[in-house]
């Protein structure tokens, strides 16, 4: 025990490498729970404007949810996060060649990107920091990665997360926490009853594989025009795609340190959850390829849209597009991404 932080086991992978659990409390009734495997985050439980708590993170009670497959979910995602076109990228003259593991194209690390090892961990004051030494070529990536991502519940309700990077060769990094919410409460059927609100005036939009095009393409009079609030049941269907609803990158209309970019709110509960970041993009994703086969906590049924992702980055695919903010991290530079989840309660 330090301070409001408890250490508790976990389980072990088949490896043999013990994996514990982080379990941080606030003044508030707030509970933030991590585990080490992926740097996930496992729960956030929260009180309503009743004062009844309840987790408001889509996940796994065990450590065999995580380590089966699963949609990335609360897990730090990297080397790159979102997809990079055809595997390929090219920088400094040389070509990169990665896993297609998304259709024909890479994802969020590729076949065992950061969300798939167990990270070193320590408490530090009241911070919980995670370290992993990504190695150079790993999933064919350039250079020797340093990533360390610290999370610290606040007594303001504030989920905050500092990503930290180093590399000993150019390599491109794009680190966020795939988290997938639900106000209501994980095991809730749906997300229709939140209002989601984006403060963006552009996004990127995707073809049929869900990769950018490249284009940067105003919101106004499209269905991804949420700077004024939306009702998700009254849009989330109408929003095209091979499974309907949202997946896409939306560009931050005013990006800053610590920039106000997203809003959740459920009325019923009274919960509201802010996002800032310091990070251009933020990508929303409404969970349309769950299908209700993936059992969570407490044996819930994760249908589609039974939660949603709010994912600070980079732009998708930076690295082909020279045009969008870089991803690209050089020896002697330090990549530094911060986030918070800021829950309003009442």
């Amino acid at each position: 025990m330090s301070g409001k932080i408890s250490v508790e086991d976990f389980g072990t992978t088949p490896e043999g490498q013990a994996v514990q659990r982080f379990v941080l409390r606030n003044n508030s009734n707030v509970c933030l729970k991590l585990i080490s495997y992926g740097a996930t985050i496992q729960a956030i439980e929260v009180p309503d404007k009743d004062g009844k708590v309840a987790d408001v993170t889509l996940g796994f009670d065990t450590l065999d949810g995580y380590l089966g497959k699963h949609p990335y979910m609360g897990v730090v995602a990297g080397r790159v996060a979102n997809r990079i076109a055809k595997g390929t990228f090219s920088l400094d003259g040389q070509e990169y060649k990665l896993a297609c593991n998304n259709g024909p194209n890479h994802l969020h690390g590729g076949l065992k990107g950061f969300s798939h090892y167990v990270w070193d961990s320590s408490v530090e004051g009241d911070s919980v920091k995670f370290t992993y030494v990504s190695a150079d070529g790993e999933e064919g990536y350039p250079g020797e990665v340093t990533a360390q991502v610290t999370y610290k519940l606040t007594n303001d309700n504030e989920v905050d997360i500092q990503y930290q990077a180093t590399t000993t060769k150019a390599t491109p990094i794009n680190l966020t926490n795939h988290a997938y919410f639900n106000l209501a409460g994980h095991s809730e059927a749906t997300i229709y009853d939140h209002i989601i609100t984006i403060m963006a005036d552009k996004y990127t939009p995707t073809d049929d594989d869900a990769l950018t095009t490249g284009e940067i393409s105003p919101v106004e009079g499209t269905l991804w025009d949420l700077r004024e609030g939306v009702r998700m049941g009254d849009r989330v269907n109408s929003v095209p795609g091979k499974a309907p609803g949202y997946d896409q990158n939306f560009c931050i209309t005013q990006p800053g340190d610590n920039q106000l970019c997203a809003r959740a709110q459920h009325p019923a509960s009274g919960r509201t959850m802010e996002v800032r970041t310091n990070q251009p993009g933020v990508q929303f994703y409404t969970a349309s390829y769950l299908d209700g086969t993936l059992a969570g906590k407490g044996g819930a049924k994760y249908n589609k849209h039974a939660g949603f992702c709010l994912e600070t980055q980079v732009y998708p695919d930076a690295i082909n597009k020279p045009h969008f903010p870089s991803s690209v991290l050089r020896p002697g530079e330090t990549y530094h991404h911060h986030t918070s989840y800021k829950f309003v309660l009442g």
